[in-house]
């Protein structure tokens, strides 16, 4: 614990002198905070379709690289089935219904996403021309859907297996 200054609670002060380090993509402490705070994993769209194909019985990896090469995870993976999900975010993915350009530093945030979009193709593509079947959904798609669709691609994939 750091010997600075404590709030009234006893609890260490936030240094309202903190400047972000050079180079940072941080323009405060607030907004570092905040998106130190975005799950990169096990977000409620994510937990509420695990659920579901748990409950039909169906078991898999979270968070799991698809490819031992590639550094890239996919949410849900079924080794034996070669079937990697994605439950993109409509705002870090680009979703043509709901992402809205930021009010501040556009230009840095829209190149992430871009970049993001582009990143995800790529490894679309990777996961393809290696043998995986690849489902995408957005956050906003019914969990129940994607579980349904989820459920028929690892069946169809394991009854093609010889």
């Amino acid at each position: 614990m750091s010997a600075g200054k404590k709030d009234t609670e006893g609890k260490d002060a936030p240094d309202l002198a903190w400047e972000p380090p050079a180079g940072s993509w941080a323009s405060s402490a607030a907004r570092r905070r905040n998106m130190q705070a975005i799950r990169s994993r096990d977000t409620k769209p994510e937990r509420l379709v695990r659920s579901l194909l748990h409950a039909e019985g169906l078991r898999y990896r979270v968070a799991a690289k698809p490819l031992p090469g590639l550094r890239r995870t996919a949410d849900i993976v079924f080794r034996p089935a070669k079937l990697a999900v994605f439950i993109d975010g409509c705002y870090w993915h680009g979703c043509p219904e709901h992402y809205v350009s930021p009010k501040t530093n556009p230009g840095y945030w829209s190149d992430k996403v871009a970049r993001n979009m582009a990143r995800d193709r790529d490894t679309d593509e990777q996961l393809k021309e290696a043998g995986w079947t690849v489902l995408r959904f957005w956050e906003h798609d019914p969990a129940e859907d994607c579980a349904v669709k989820i459920a028929a691609t690892v069946s169809r994939l394991r009854k093609a297996k010889p």
